[in-house]
């Protein structure tokens, strides 16, 4: 490292493996350290005189997957600053190398209409494509209103910076007509396969362990500590693994069963048939009483056996974004921490308790299930604002929802199903009530530290369904996505 830069070593991070680069002791040479299971191994050596080029860093990095552009420029800035700063990678080329690692792309959208009516004049334009090996992602056509031609949007990877999308471009001047460019704009990196979650399941909004001044729990060291090593275990867990079992204590245990019995003669009264039918099965399968907390494992083999559903453990809250991408693939996050002793009937925050409580037996419904996959597709490649309005959409049903049941109004919404105080509160004549509609619900502000003002009543889960994916198509979205079963990938 240059002396003035006052570095012996200095750390790189992706999101699977970490690097560590230090000087040797000769201050002649440093060496790099990569490590993805906990041990370290030599990744090479070099003269400190001749630090690492760019080129140096792709390779090293290759395949690996980072967060940000400012993730990669944090590591890299340090890492690779030389007297020379000609040699410091551009924004361009961190760019580049993020879009290798997170799969994001840049799409370019255009307009054309074929010269002649027939069958043969798409299969001759999307020849010129293919010709320039470039991948199309999205296509539309419809008549012309002028002649018998057909007019043509077609979005596809690339930019006009690229030789190929250029040479495209004159392709299709020379061969159709009215080429449109309608612009570029690069593409958020999201899942292809279920494997994918593991990219951004730790990425939580609170740290599961660290809490805030006004947590029940904040003042208690032993608990502090207990959902540290809970956490520490969910941010470890791989897909495909078994989910890690927690074993809890006398005190996490009580705490369950004070909100097991409080809520139990309520979910009999208002929950919907949905919600109620499956407890005597999961009393049975996964052990759902009041002196037991289930283990998420066990919940997961049931909801995937009933629906295809499978449990994820966080350590926390994700991002919107996040969190409904994992529903798109039958995922549903679970905290598996539980609230503090001295406040059974509270909690700031998602626990074990809301979770199982409260979201757990309406995945077990097949009608429930397919719903939440809807709002989870939706979200796939959504712009900032469109996942706003899917997160309004999610809390106003699977958070907060009501059904109506033989006439007679339900709650289904886990939210509601959690918490004893504004369940009571729900059904009274209080709050106002809308028949389901997401159009109208992704665009509804709502409180979160008070009981809502605001219910919105679904006719069945059916017809939730056929609104939620009217809703979805009306997105405008650069693909349209479909969930394969059978690879548990979207195609």
């Amino acid at each position: 490292f240059p002396a003035e830069s006052g570095l012996s070593s200095v750390d790189l991070r992706s999101r699977s493996n970490q690097y560590h680069i230090e000087q040797m002791a000769d201050n002649a040479t440093a060496r790099l350290l990569g490590s993805s299971s906990g041990n370290d191994t030599l990744v090479g050596t070099r003269p400190s005189t001749k630090l690492p080029s760019w080129r140096d860093v792709q390779q090293w990095v290759s395949g690996e997957a980072f967060y940000s552009v400012q993730d990669i420029r944090n590591s890299f800035d340090l890492a690779f600053a030389t007297k020379d700063l000609n040699n410091t990678p551009s924004e361009s080329e961190i760019k580049d190398l993020m879009k290798t690692c997170l799969n994001t792309y840049d799409r370019t959208s255009l307009a054309f209409e074929t010269n002649e009516d027939g069958a043969g004049s798409l299969i001759d334009a999307l020849e010129l494509f293919r010709r320039r090996g470039i991948n199309l992602t999205h296509i539309e056509s419809r008549p012309s209103l002028l002649d018998p031609t057909y007019s043509f949007f077609v979005s596809f990877q690339g930019t006009l910076q690229d030789n190929n999308v250029r040479e495209l471009v004159n392709d299709l001047i020379r061969h159709t007509k009215n080429v449109t460019l309608m612009g570029t704009e690069e593409v958020p990196w999201f899942p292809r396969k279920i494997s994918d979650i593991d990219v951004f399941c730790h990425r939580t909004l609170d740290a599961g362990s660290e809490l805030k001044s006004d947590h029940p729990g904040f003042k208690d060291q032993a608990y502090r500590e207990r959902r540290k090593i809970i956490c520490e275990n969910a941010h470890r867990h791989k897909f495909g693994e078994p989910i890690p079992k927690v074993d809890y204590v006398e005190d996490e245990v009580k705490t369950w069963g004070i909100v097991f019995d409080k809520l139990q003669p309520l979910m009999r009264k208002f929950a919907c048939k949905e919600y109620n039918d499956v407890i005597p099965e999961l009393h049975k399968e996964c052990g759902f009483t009041r002196d037991n907390i289930p283990q998420l494992e066990d919940i997961s083999q049931y909801l995937k056996a009933k629906t295809g559903y499978i449990v994820r453990p966080v350590s926390g809250l994700l991002s919107s974004r996040d969190f409904l991408n994992g529903l798109a693939f039958k995922v549903f996050f679970s905290t598996q921490y539980i609230r503090h002793h001295s406040k059974p009937l509270y909690t700031p925050e998602p626990d074990v308790c809301h979770e199982i409580l409260g979201h757990v037996p309406m995945f077990a419904n097949p009608e429930f299930a397919a719903f939440s996959q809807e709002i989870g597709l939706a979200s796939i490649g959504a712009t900032d604002d469109q996942i706003r309005e899917l997160a309004r959409v999610y809390w106003f049903s699977v958070e907060f929802g009501q059904c109506l049941e033989e006439g007679e109004r339900k709650v289904y919404g886990a939210g509601l199903l959690s918490s004893f105080g504004e369940l009571e509160y729900s059904m009274s004549s209080e709050p106002q009530l809308r028949e389901f509609d997401p159009f109208d619900a992704g665009k509804q502000n709502y409180p979160i530290t008070t009981y809502q003002p605001l219910y919105y009543v679904a006719k069945s889960f059916q017809d939730a369904q056929e609104r939620m994916r009217v809703f979805a198509q009306s997105l405008k979205r650069p693909f349209n996505v479909r969930y394969n079963n059978i690879t548990s990938s979207l195609d």
